[in-house]
């Protein structure tokens, strides 16, 4: 699930310039709109625009912002939020597990919460992981990071909520995170209950300084 998907593309100038066709409408709008007519339901093309000089969707990223949301016993279960609710049949202490998300922000070497790919670093800048629990009493999670690997946000959500159950002690993740390969004891959650918010990026004159920043390899503090 994304709300917040940036993606790029390479088009040739003049298949950028034709898109409008007769119309008098500008080529993003115009490639909008033909998208629109072609994709299915779920996915929804909200602007398009050139990318400035050095932009990268990927690798030109400050943070994303991810939200995962879990109904426990304590939640009115709404039916209607199936596809973006995991519904959890224990109830869950939402401060414990703020309390043990918290300790895991920072510079870190993230290697236990993620699924390795070889020469690939595992270190990474986790801005924020924090929980609340929302008005309709659904937990949701903010976790904030300046890049992700594979099943990062799943795992990280997955080491806290043993915690949540008073299966775990609220230092378990940071023990966990102290290792350096993925650890065995964490649950991967569903992928349902997972949603990209928002992709930030800096000014256009830092986006290539900032790819390069991103692809560098980095040590953990």
């Amino acid at each position: 699930h994304a709300r917040g998907q940036v993606v790029h593309t390479d088009l040739d100038p003049h298949a950028w310039a034709s898109l409008p066709g007769r119309s008098d409408r500008e080529p993003g709008p115009s490639l909008v709109s033909r998208l629109g007519g072609v994709l299915p339901h779920d996915i929804v093309v909200r602007r398009a625009a050139l990318a400035p000089k050095g932009f990268d969707a990927r690798f030109a990223a400050l943070e994303r912002r991810y939200v995962y949301r879990i109904a426990d016993t304590g939640a009115v279960r709404d039916p209607l939020r199936r596809h973006d609710t995991v519904w959890w049949r224990k109830p869950l202490d939402g401060v414990a597990m703020d309390e043990a998300a918290r300790s895991l922000v920072g510079l870190r070497d993230v290697a236990a919460f993620c699924k390795q790919r070889e020469g690939a670093t595992t270190v990474r800048t986790l801005l924020d992981f924090s929980w609340v629990r929302l008005d309709d009493g659904v937990l949701a999670a903010t976790v904030r990071a300046d890049a992700f690997c594979h099943s990062m946000v799943r795992s990280l959500v997955g080491s806290v909520v043993p915690v949540g159950e008073g299966r775990r002690e609220r230092d378990w993740p940071s023990m966990l995170q102290q290792r350096r390969d993925r650890a065995p004891g964490i649950h991967v959650m569903p992928a349902h209950g997972l949603s990209l918010e928002e992709v930030v990026y800096p000014a256009d004159e830092d986006l290539a300084a900032r790819s390069s920043l991103t692809r560098a390899r980095r040590d953990p503090a």
